[in-house]
C-alpha cells in the first residue's frame, strides 16, 4: 500500500536555473526591489552629486562676497591646512589604537566567558550590555561620572591611592576619548570573539592536550588560527564604525584642546556649521570619502578571500 502511495505522489516540478531566464523573467523577479533601490540612489546619491558640486565653489556665509566657482581651490586649501592633517592623524589613532584594543579585551573576555561556570548567562548579558546603551547618555556619564576630577571615579580612586588627581579631558582627551570608545565597542567584538570560540575544532583541543600542548600552545596553534576570519571581520566592522566617531567627540572633548581629539568627521562639522565655509567642508568631506575608500577596500577584498577560501574547505 506504501509503495502505491509513494508511486502516485507526484515529483516535485524542477526548477529552471538562473541563467535559462530570459531578461524580461529577470526583471520581473526584480521588480518589487526596484522602488527601494530607487528611494535608496535619490536619498545618498543626489546630496553626494551635491556634494561635490559645492565642493567647486565658493560658498562662505561669514566671508560675503561673491559665490561662484573656484574649480580646485577648495581642494587646494583642504591640503595646504595643517588642521586637516592633525585631524587625519587623530583619526587613524582613534580608529587604530581603539579597534585594536577592543579586539584584545574582547578575546580576552570571550574567552572568559566561553567556559562554563553558575551565573555565565547573566555575566553574558551584562557583558554586551554597554554596546546597546545609548551613546549620548553614556558620554554624558563617562565626562562627569568617571573623568572629573573631582566627582569622578578616576578620581576617587586617585584619591584614595594618594596620587594627584589628573583632569583626563584637558590633560590626555585622546587617551579618554579612546578609553570611552573601547568601553563602548568592545561587547561588539566579544559578540564576534564568542561565536567564533564556540565553533572551534574541539577535536583538535583535545587531542593536543592528550599530547602534553598547553593552554598557551593550543591558543597559538589551534585556536588563533582559527579566530583569524572572525578577527579580521571584527577589525573591519569596528574601524568602519570608529572612523566616524563624532557624538563622544563633540560631547567629551569638543574636538579640543587645541584639536586634540578632532577627527576627519568632526573637523568636517566644524567647517561646516561653525565656520559656515560650506565650500571648503564640502571638499573636505570629498577627500575623506576618497581616502576612507582606499582604505577600506583593501581589507574587504582581504576578508573576502578569506571567507571563499574558509567556503572551499
Amino acid at each position: 500500500m506504501m509503495s502505491t502511495l509513494t508511486k502516485a505522489r507526484p515529483e516535485p516540478a524542477e526548477q529552471a536555473p538562473s541563467g535559462d531566464l530570459s531578461r524580461a523573467d529577470r526583471w520581473r523577479l526584480r521588480g518589487p526591489l526596484l522602488p527601494a533601490l530607487v528611494f535608496t540612489l535619490v536619498l545618498t546619491q543626489i546630496p553626494f552629486v551635491l556634494t561635490i558640486f559645492y565642493s567647486f565653489r565658493r560658498w562662505n556665509l561669514l566671508a560675503g562676497g561673491e559665490q561662484g566657482f573656484n574649480w580646485g581651490r577648495n581642494y587646494v586649501d583642504v591640503f595646504t591646512d595643517p588642521i586637516f592633517w592633525k585631524s587625519i592623524l587623530n583619526t587613524l589613532l582613534i580608529t587604530g589604537v581603539s579597534t585594536i584594543a577592543c579586539i584584545v579585551f574582547g578575546l580576552l573576555v570571550a574567552m572568559a566567558l566561553n567556559h562554563s561556570f553558575p551565573g555565565r548567562g547573566f555575566a553574558r548579558t551584562l557583558a554586551i550590555t554597554p554596546f546597546f546603551a545609548m551613546p549620548v547618555a553614556v558620554t554624558l556619564f563617562w565626562r562627569s561620572a568617571m573623568f572629573d576630577p573631582t566627582f569622578g571615579f578616576f578620581g576617587f580612586v586617585s584619591r584614595t591611592l594618594g596620587l594627584p588627581s589628573v583632569s583626563w579631558l584637558s590633560d590626555y582627551p585622546l587617551v579618554a576619548l579612546i578609553i570611552l570608545l573601547t568601553w563602548r565597542f568592545c561587547p561588539f567584538a566579544l559578540l564576534i570573539m564568542l561565536a567564533g570560540l564556540q565553533g572551534a575544532p574541539q577535536d583538535q583541543l583535545e587531542a593536543a592536550q592528550v599530547d602534553g600542548a598547553g593552554w598557551l600552545s593550543r591558543f597559538r596553534y589551534i585556536v588563533l588560527p582559527h579566530l583569524r576570519p572572525f578577527i579580521e571581520l571584527a577589525s573591519l566592522l569596528l574601524a568602519m564604525n570608529l572612523i566616524q566617531t563624532f557624538g563622544e567627540i563633540a560631547l567629551l572633548t569638543a574636538g579640543g584642546p587645541a584639536y586634540a581629539t578632532t577627527n576627519i568627521t568632526f573637523y568636517i562639522y566644524l567647517k561646516a556649521f561653525n565656520a559656515f565655509d560650506f565650500g571648503f567642508a564640502s571638499a573636505l568631506g570629498v577627500v575623506s570619502l576618497v581616502l576612507t575608500i582606499a582604505l577600506v577596500s583593501p581589507a574587504l577584498r582581504l576578508l573576502s578571500g578569506i571567507f571563499q577560501a574558509e567556503g572551499r574547505r
